[in-house]
């Protein structure tokens, strides 16, 4: 198989299970993710590897394990993404540094707004960026929930902001929700990317408007089978995507608590029924053409 690209990894779901037996008193027994658990109760698992990486120190050296891992299965191009204001043990700035320090030149690294959260996270989030090459794009991470004050559209401005900086933006969007989050993604908050995107084919015109566009989907198929989009990745509208010209891309999302690696994750998307040599070799390559920051 080609090098492979990797652009929708999380750093606190991608530790190393050593790292977090070192950093921990005790693993729950329910950590990792399982099929059909449902996005909120797969959130909710992120409470104990966070609670690992709250110091600069833990933050740099899982950001530097990533890289090293990443290198050894094949992977040339990485993107690694968190959510400093969720490391309480100092600043989003101090956070940020210790993640560039432990990337070393070796990845992008990517700032994550969540759903529900002030604006104001991700516009802090872009002013951080324009000292720090190192930062690729912002993403709004997560998911969408009825008790939130502020909606998908609340999140232009510092996405405009983004853009205006030359700064990449990618989107959770349509993670087994309506197809019209894709639209609004790309059409308010100037999203070049979108990770998960698995509802996309509900809505012709946004379909015509991500081809349009030249929009690249981050698919990460174990993860839908995890949160209970799909009961098995051959169910995954992969192949369909590549074999209409969407600029798709395969991505493990977390290494751990998904239980795969990049590597493996290619290689389950090479078996869904309708994949083909060609269409996987179309994804790899899509994959290194929407790096940010390349």
């Amino acid at each position: 198989m080609k090098p492979l690209a990797e652009l929708h990894l999380h750093l606190d779901g991608s530790l190393r299970m050593s790292t977090v037996r070192e950093l921990a008193p005790s693993v729950p027994g329910d950590l990792l993710f399982h099929a059909g658990m449902g996005l909120a109760e797969a959130l909710s698992r992120f409470a104990f590897t966070l609670s690992l990486l709250q110091e600069p120190a833990a933050v740099r050296r899982v950001a530097s394990e990533i890289c090293e891992d990443a290198a050894k299965e094949g992977v040339t191009g990485l993107e690694i993404r968190f959510a400093p204001q969720l490391h309480r043990g100092a600043s989003p700035a101090a956070i940020v540094d210790a993640a560039l320090e432990g990337i070393a030149g070796r990845a992008g690294l990517i700032l994550c707004g969540l759903y529900g959260e002030d604006p104001r996270v991700l516009e802090g989030h872009v002013e951080l960026a324009r000292s720090r090459p190192g930062v690729v794009a912002i993403d709004l991470a997560g998911g969408p929930a009825p008790s939130q004050a502020f909606r998908l559209a609340d999140y232009a401005k510092p996405f405009t902001r983004a853009k205006e900086q030359g700064l990449g933006r990618t989107v959770h969007a349509s993670e087994g929700r309506s197809a019209e989050e894709i639209r609004i993604a790309v059409e308010q908050l100037h999203a070049q990317r979108i990770g998960h995107g698995t509802t996309l084919l509900d809505d012709s015109r946004v379909l015509e408007l991500v081809l349009e566009r030249g929009v690249t989907l981050e698919a990460c198929p174990t993860s839908n089978v995890h949160t209970g989009i799909f009961k098995s990745v051959d169910e995954h509208p992969l192949p369909r995507w590549l074999a209409l010209g969407v600029r798709a891309c395969i991505c493990a999302d977390n290494t751990l608590l998904s239980s795969v690696t990049t590597a493996q994750e290619h290689e389950r998307a090479s078996r869904i029924p309708g994949m083909t040599a060609a269409l996987m070799e179309r994804a790899i390559e899509n994959s290194h053409a929407a790096r940010f920051g390349s």
